[in-house]
């Protein structure tokens, strides 16, 4: 990747082959607009088609009060059908580009993770929360309904029961309560929050990058498939490792007692 430059996220390394991604709306609690849509989908597809040295994402929100609070209702307000229809195409490739990122995508949720917020949380690999965040699909409640992921991701994650609850009632729910059902994989304070994503992301990167997405890859499409197929396609995925550089770097670090020096090839 060679720009990154957005107009509503913020992009800086966070170590050797790692990029935090803020979603940069603070003073509007980091909303989805149109033109934060399309700049998750230009950083998302450019990344699926070429990540360079990039082996890890953390995605979270600009300031403490919010990760994302979901659709700008503002700039929403008085918009025609069409119109509406329209945007939302591109919140609907938006949460594609997020869900086949081939590179690992941690969510580092500080705060509000709220309706469209809420998904786009939920299309990346893991979630890591602050104590403080909170998180609602509250679509029904507007007269619309969860059309970023929702509705097939939050059952993945926590169960059908639990999200038909959820999403039905439009209830808020705590960083904890994620945690206990499944949404999230760990919650920390506030200022732990990033630098415990940061150290996840850097161990992942710190793995053979080819392996990391082939595996990626398949936990994700075998969860589509039955056992057998998945066991199938999981095989296809260890086979492309066999005659890789990494491969090789990998079992000879190993009987040299030193670190592998993976170079994705």
């Amino acid at each position: 990747m060679t720009d990154l430059r957005f107009d509503t996220l913020a992009i800086e390394p966070a170590g050797e082959h790692v990029l935090v991604v803020r979603m940069n709306r603070p003073s509007a609690s980091n909303a989805l607009n149109t033109q934060m849509g399309r700049d998750l989908v230009r950083f998302f597809e450019d990344v699926a088609l070429d990540p360079g040295t990039l082996r890890c994402l953390i995605l979270t929100g600009a300031g403490e009060k919010a990760f994302c609070a979901g659709g700008d209702l503002k700039e929403r307000r008085g918009m025609t059908d069409e119109a509406w229809t329209r945007q939302h195409v591109i919140f609907e490739r938006m949460s594609r580009a997020v869900l086949d990122c081939p590179v690992p995508v941690i969510a580092a949720v500080n705060g509000a993770a709220y309706g469209g917020g809420c998904e786009i949380a939920a299309c990346c690999d893991f979630v890591y929360a602050a104590e403080g965040a909170r998180f609602a699909l509250t679509e029904v409640t507007l007269g619309i309904m969860p059309g970023a992921g929702g509705t097939q991701n939050l059952p993945r994650a926590m169960g059908e029961r639990r999200a038909k609850e959820l999403i039905l009632t439009g209830r808020p729910f705590t960083a904890a309560q994620a945690e206990a059902w499944g949404f999230v994989n760990a919650v920390y304070p506030a200022d732990a929050l990033l630098p415990a994503a940061t150290e996840t992301a850097l161990r992942i990167a710190a793995n053979a990058p080819i392996s990391i997405r082939q595996a990626k890859q398949a936990i994700h499409r075998g969860l589509q498939m039955s056992l057998r197929d998945g066991l199938t396609f999981e095989i296809e995925a260890y086979n492309r490792m066999v005659p890789t550089e990494d491969r090789h770097e990998g079992v000879l670090a190993f009987n040299e007692k030193r670190p592998p020096s993976f170079r994705g090839r």
